[in-house]
Formats: structure tokens, sequence, C-alpha cells
């Protein structure tokens, strides 16, 4: 009887460790809109724009279903990655994603910086 104790003590601790290291391994696009702030900041561009698209990707699916906070986070994340497309050079991908930021999350940030693309974009093909 005590070896039968024993055994389902174990298995009961293994269930809730599996359980527990589930929970863990969840992505959080939280934890990736500041890690691609971070890499942002230090010039780190391809790094930034990996963590951006990954909390596009895991927002990715109906957007319908998407709490409040969750669209903040997808919108900044668009913004962010359009930011760190223009720093790059990468106008047209950078227009794309402020634009798609400006639907998720209309702000004035998001206008600004799509009429800013837009003037650099012009002057690009004026100049040319």
């Amino acid at each position: 009887m005590v070896n039968f104790i024993y055994r389902h003590k174990k298995l009961i601790i293994l269930f809730h460790l599996l359980l527990m290291i589930g929970a863990c391994s969840k992505e959080n696009p939280t934890r990736h809109l500041t890690l691609g702030n971070w890499y942002l900041q230090r010039g780190l561009l391809d790094e930034a724009i990996m963590e951006y698209r990954e909390v596009s990707r895991l927002y990715g699916g109906e957007q319908s279903q998407l709490q409040r906070d969750e669209f903040q986070i997808l919108g900044k994340a668009h913004l962010k990655l359009a930011i760190a497309y223009t720093k790059k050079g990468w106008w047209e991908y950078a227009l794309s994603e402020a634009k798609r930021s400006f639907d998720i999350t209309p702000n004035k940030d998001c206008h600004d910086l799509i009429s800013l693309i837009e003037e650099k974009l012009s002057q690009d093909k004026t100049s040319s």
C-alpha cells in the first residue's frame, strides 16, 4: 500500500510539472514586442524585424477574437516594423506596415508615419 501511495504521489508531481512546463512554453506576443523594441533601440534591425513579425504571426488568426490590449500590441508591432523598415530603406514595406498599423489602431503616430513615408516615396520618384 505504501508503494502504491508513493507511486501515486510521483505521478501527481510529474503531471503538475508537465502542466507548468506547458504553460511556460506558450508564446507571449508582449515579450516579442518588448524584445523587438530592445533590438530596435540598439540598431539590431534584422533581429527587431523578426520579433515584430513574430507578434504578427502569433496574432495572425481571427482578429475579431482579439481583446483590446491585444489589438494595441499588434498595432504597435506593425508600427515598429514600419519604423525598422524605414531604417533599412525599405520604403514600400514600411508603407505597407504603417497602413496595416493604422487599420488596426488608427492614431496620429501611424497617420504621421504614413504621410512621411509617402512623401519620401514621392521624392524618390521625382528625383529618378
